[in-house]
Formats: structure tokens, sequence, C-alpha cells
């Protein structure tokens, strides 16, 4: 093979970098009864096949194109909103991760807080705490092992991997994809982090039970769920937020206060060596109340004050968690509330189903005005339901949902007229998330030229798509999700209520594409432990002439229904370049340095050898500015 022409490496990479950011600084189950206008954006229908692919999954597989024109791109559409596909290849995967199904009082007796256990096997004598201060860390860890081995423990580690493990899987193998793209969605826009150790053990089972179930329903029964998920209530603080003191000492029934003085004891943490901290000062917390407002509902100019976010928080108060301990730590609490009659608890106002507590003395009775909207004195758990379902319908809530959603699918700046229609549906269907997508893909600009190729993949989309384009058979997730952590986005860790900002200049910089090639050469080439590709295989074992050759036939099929020869023509000086993946990685470990976790690099052996011209023909088609492109 002769080389197209004679450039350097660094070149080639301020070429690719030049081409992507600059692409995006230019521009800013009966009949389903809608149709799609893509005929009008002059698409063919595979065009506008891929393009409904590429926006709501995780990224068209070989066959799929053919699987939705044949079955026609509305019902397809429709048949994804009912989420009701059948997943048992998938099931199958995920019956290997027993931590999966547990409920959160099962998850905090089985994988406790690594201090919580210390604590405990130092009251037992386990431990000599004297002892213990003495001598070096290492001394006791063999200890602290076999006694969690004794009582079933396990480590909380092991918790989060699987957990990791599930969302790789599902994203690349559930056929019902728009609904795990949507769990990213709403999970992103309802934000907890595993970085936050009071609420990390519940965030399995907050995006299993409360974001999943309700992606496809109403906006105002996914806030409720997330209000009153112990995860929420932790990230944010609410479990602990209180009515003011004199309201507390007033509290008729000593038993009820005792029930909150042994549960505010039980939310504290311990120190490093078992020993309690001391307790949180008890009173309003107003984390919540600012967030639900800011970025779950109205928006940041959605028109409220600091004083509605004050009156807000003092609404919600109360609102906390049931304890889970069934022994040891928390236990006190758990026990006070089990040993209360069930209807007294009624009577004195409290609210208990499932994880959540309206804990009825721990909550500001006086009265309470929040936009307007007067809340009279006296009022308990429902003034909280009330101002939450006045939250999820509220004019500012609907614009600003509806852009945001509009961002994710459609552009990262579209157009008011857009928003404004998807915000009329919101309005007259009651929020129906469901409605307000079938408004969108319905409009013009969601098959326009604006909107076609404009959005840019994040590092796990990125990921998902190339396995997913690649067929890859999945045995070790974790291993991808570490490249994901490695490309700039570790997956449900991150720390602002925010989530992880959802346009393109936040993910494209040098460093950003120098991984992500680096990705794709390491995937192609079988240098990630636990992913197999065959590429002959995917083009049914036919080997390409040459490198220009394999690398017309692999975009096409990677990247369907795409005019690519601007794109080929750009990556063909990359198909001879010498030692490729090593000049790659060394030039992204210097941008970005190796501070990410866990990482399997290039030294690591090919579970199975594919051909090195394919391998790295994929590589650099997988690293292009127009992979990156959904």
């Amino acid at each position: 093979m002769k080389t197209v022409c004679k450039v350097t490496f660094g070149s080639l990479i301020i070429l690719l970098g030049t081409m992507l950011l600059s692409s995006f600084s230019d521009k800013n189950v009966a009949k389903p009864p809608f149709k799609f206008p893509y005929k009008k954006a002059g698409l063919t229908e595979r065009q506008a096949a891929a393009h409904l692919l590429n926006r709501f999954t995780f990224g068209p597989r070989a066959a799929d194109v053919d699987s939705v024109t044949d079955m026609g791109l509305e019902e397809w559409f429709l048949r994804q909103l009912e989420s009701k596909l059948p997943d048992d290849s998938l099931n199958k995967k995920l019956r290997a991760y027993n931590a999966l199904e547990l409920s959160n009082t099962e998850v905090v007796n089985t994988y406790p807080k690594k201090n919580k256990v210390l604590r405990m096997a130092i009251a037992e004598g386990v431990i000599d705490q004297a002892a213990r201060d003495k001598s070096n860390k290492g001394a006791y860890k063999s200890e602290l092992a076999a006694y969690m081995q004794e009582k079933g423990f396990k480590p909380q580690k092991e918790l989060y991997r699987q957990f990791a493990n599930q969302k790789i899987l599902r994203a690349a193998y559930s056929n019902n994809q728009l609904q795990e793209l949507l769990t990213d969605f709403w999970f992103n826009h309802f934000n907890v982090s595993l970085d936050k150790n009071q609420c990390a053990e519940f965030i399995p089972a907050y995006e299993r039970d409360v974001i999943r179930p309700n992606v496809l329903g109403k906006f105002e029964d996914l806030l409720l769920a997330t209000a009153q998920s112990p995860a929420m209530l932790m990230y944010l603080d609410n479990s602990s937020s209180t009515g003011v003191k004199e309201d507390m000492n007033n509290a008729k029934d000593n038993r009820m206060k005792r029930i909150a003085d042994q549960q505010m004891e039980d939310k504290n943490d311990t120190t490093s060596n078992g020993k309690v901290k001391k307790p949180r000062k008890r009173g309003l917390n107003e984390n919540y109340a600012r967030e639900v407002m800011e970025l779950h509902t109205l928006g940041v100019d959605g028109g409220y004050t600091q004083q509605d976010v004050t009156q807000a928080a003092r609404v919600l108060t109360g609102w906390t968690i049931y304890p889970m301990n069934d022994k040891g730590y928390g236990t006190a609490a758990r026990k006070s509330l089990d040993n209360v009659d069930e209807s007294k608890l009624n009577r004195r106002g409290f609210v208990h189903h499932g994880d959540f507590l309206f804990a009825a003395n721990r909550h500001d009775t006086k009265e309470k005005t929040v936009l307007g909207r007067h809340f009279p004195a006296g009022g308990g758990y429902e003034e909280g339901v009330e101002l939450l379902k006045m939250f999820a319908n509220h004019p500012s809530t609907a614009k600003f949902v509806c852009r945001k959603i509009a961002i994710r699918f459609v552009n990262d700046h579209p157009s008011q007229s857009l928003v404004d229609e998807m915000v009329r549906t919101f309005e007259t269907k009651n929020g129906d998330i469901g409605q307000v997508l079938i408004t969108m893909v319905s409009s013009d600009e969601f098959w326009s030229k604006e909107a076609l190729r404009e959005k840019t993949k994040s590092p796990f989309e990125l990921a998902i798509s190339a396995v997913r384009g690649l067929n890859a058979d999945i045995s070790q997730p974790y291993q991808l999700y570490n490249w994901i952590a490695k490309m700039g986005q570790k997956m449900y860790y991150y720390q602002a209520p925010t989530g992880f900002p959802d346009k393109a200049e936040y993910w494209i910089n040098t460093g950003a594409l120098l991984n992500r090639m680096n990705f794709g050469l390491a995937l192609a080439s079988q240098r990630i432990p636990g992913i197999s590709i065959n590429l002959a295989r995917l083009n049914q074992n036919h080997e390409p002439e040459s490198a220009e050759a394999a690398l017309v036939t692999y975009s096409k099929m990677i990247m369907p229904e795409r005019d690519l020869s601007q794109t080929i023509t750009r990556l063909k000086p990359m198909l001879n370049e010498p030692d490729l993946a090593t000049k790659v990685e060394q030039a992204a470990q210097k941008s970005v340095g190796t501070e990410q976790p866990e990482m399997m690099m290039n030294n690591e052996k090919p579970f199975a050898k594919n051909n090195a011209m394919l391998a790295q023909v994929v590589g650099v088609i997988i690293g292009s500015p127009e992979f990156q492109r959904k």
C-alpha cells in the first residue's frame, strides 16, 4: 500500500481537532397517530431511519436501519415509547449481578459503610480501639475482613461495580433503547452522586425504582418520586431539615420527639476510628428547596426569589427517610417506629410508604407562601405534595424542561418556536413526557440540516455506540466503564446537582480527542479485556483489498446513510501512520495525565487478534470527528 501523503502525526491530530472544534463553533402498537416530516427536509427513508436511531438509541447496529425501514419509522418510535420489547438476552446477562434487585434496606444491611462496620466491630470487642490507634492500619484490616465475612457483610465497592456494569450492559444490549436513553437523561437531570457517601448506597435503587419506571410518564410523578427517594433526600440534605426549634419543643408526643432525636443521631457519620461524630445542628436546610426550583423545575430564571426558597424549604420540613438498619448502626429509630402502632402514627400526621417517612413532629406547621400560593398554618404532608405539583405544572417548568429535552435530542441551540410547540403539549397533556417527545420528533426542525449530526456524543455515548456498531461481545463491562472515565465521564460520580453538561464545548478539546482516538484504536485492536470484536465477520469475512478500501467499507457500515466522502479523504493519511496507537496514547497521557483509576491500557494482551490493518482503520474511524456526531 502506498501512503497517500506525507504528514506528521502531530499535524494529523491538529487537523482532526480543528475539523471537530470548528464544525461546532460554526453552528449554533396501533397505527401511530403521527407522521414524521423527513421528506420535507429532503431525506430518504433510510437517512431518516439512521437519524432516528442516532438520536433515540445509543447507536445503530449493523442491521438496524433495515429493521426500522421495514417496520416503519413511526411504528418503531411508537414501540420504543411503549418500552415493552422483550429483553431476554439482556436479562440473562444481568442475572450475574445479584445485588441489582436488593431493596434499600437489604443494601444497607448487606453492604454497610466501612466506618459503620468498624464501629460495630469495636463495640463487640472484635477490634481493640486502643491497640488499633497505636498500630498501623494494615494490622486490623484482616480482622475487619474476617468480621465482615462472619456477619455476611460485603464491601460497598462490589455493589457499585455491579451498578456500573448493569448500566453498560443495559445501554449496549437493551431492545428498549429509548427507555435506557431517557433513564440516562432523567438521572442526569435529577442528579445524585456516589461521591456523597451519605446517599451512595441508595443510588442503585434510585435509578431502578424511581427514574427508569417514570421516564415516559407524567413529569409530576417523576418529580414526586425523586423528592421522596432516600438518595435525593440525603444528597440534598432534606432528610435532616426540621421546623423551627420552638415548634419541635412543643411536640405533644414525647415519644415521637425521641424517635426524631434517635433518627437524627443515626444519620451522623462515624469518624475513621469508628467513633460517632457530634450530632449536626438541627434546623432548616434549604439545599433541596433551592435545587428543586432551579435545576429540577422552574429553572434559574423561573421567577422565584430567595424568600420563595426559604418558604418552600419550610413546607418540606419533615420529609425524611424511614430507618432501614435491622441491627447495629441505626437500629434505635427503626425499633422505636416499629413499636408504635401505625394508626397512632397516622393520627399524629406521620406518613410512611416504602423508604419515605414524613415525620410530622419535625414539620414547620406555621403558615407559608411560595410563588404567591398561600399554605395555611397547621398543614402537614399534603402541603409538600401540593408544592411539588405546583412546581411540576408551572409555566416556567414547562419551558425549562422542554428546552432541556430539545437540547438533548435536537441540537445545542433549539429554536424558540420548537420549544414553544413542546411547551403547549406539556401543558395540554399534563406533563406527559412521551407526548412531548412525539411533538418534538414530529416537527420540521428535528429533521432539518441544523439537527442532523449536530449533537456531540458524550464519552459514554461514544463507547456504547462503538460496541453496538461493531457488534461487540461484552464479558467484562467494567473495563469499558473505566475507559469512559478516562475519556472524562465517570458515570454516577458527577458531584454537582446540575449533572453532566449537554453541549459540545464541554466534551471536545485536544485532550478529549486524543483519548477518544486512543479508545477507538484500543477497542478495534482488542486491547480492552473482556470486549471481543470480530472485524472480519462484520464484513461477511471478506477482507478488503487495501486500507483505503477498508476505510470506505467500514465507514459506511459503522456510520450508515451519511455522506462520508470528505471524512474518508481526511482520514486516509492516518491509515499508514507507523505506530499510530502508541503515539496517540503517549500524546493523550501528556495532554490529560494518567489519574483515572484502574485503567487497562495498550500493554494488555489481546484476547483474539484482528487483522492489524483492519484494526487501525476501524480505530481511526471510531476516533474520527464524524463518529463523534450523532
